[in-house]
């Protein structure tokens, strides 16, 4: 039988995944307008939604970048699943 933890840890990798493979899918336009692009939009767009917030765009050249994505997978990895495991550990075990 597979335990909690284990499903908890396995859906938050998947996620994480979702977030690297949405970052992508902005770099090709076309991919982002497709079915695909606009379910990764909706399902990442909540978590990327809280760093655009506070990470405003730096002008580089004629545009803008936005480095609030990187900072979000970051802070997931680091932080986010981390914690989450750590808290698991300590409660279930």
């Amino acid at each position: 039988m597979v335990s909690l933890t284990v499903i908890i840890v396995y859906a938050m990798r998947l996620y994480s995944y979702l977030l690297f493979a949405s970052v992508l899918v902005t770099w090709f336009p076309d991919i982002q307008k497709s079915t695909i692009g606009r379910l990764l939009y909706r399902i990442t767009e909540p978590y990327f939604g809280i760093f655009r917030r506070f990470i405003p765009s730096v002008r580089l050249g004629g545009g803008y970048m936005d480095f609030s994505p990187v900072v979000a997978l970051i802070v997931y990895d680091l932080f986010v699943q981390r914690g989450v495991i750590y808290l698991l550990g300590k409660v279930l075990y």
